[in-house]
């Protein structure tokens, strides 16, 4: 019965040990494909995300960089508007 309570308490371990190594490769193309051609862009965020399911480090990471993206698309954004209305008779 010991055997069977190991194998459970061990499972969390074995997920964490499996996403980490997936996050890990799938970030690390990633940053490979910033030197080569390729969407780095894209792989980068997937392999932050495949690593923020396990790691609270990666979530931080993940919540900063969506902060980031809002700051550089609010402006673009506020400057359409204000072409809109400075073109209005």
């Amino acid at each position: 019965m010991q055997s069977v309570n190991a194998r459970l308490n061990s499972m969390p371990r074995v997920k964490k040990a499996v996403v980490a190594v997936i996050g890990t490769t799938v970030l690390l193309f990633g940053v490979v494909l910033i030197v080569l051609p390729g969407p780095a862009f894209l792989v980068i965020p997937i392999g932050l995300a495949i690593l923020a399911s396990e790691f609270a480090w990666a979530r931080r990471v993940v919540r900063r960089g969506k902060v980031f993206v809002g700051r550089i698309r609010r402006p673009s954004s506020a400057r359409v508007v204000q072409r809109r209305e400075s073109s209005t008779p």
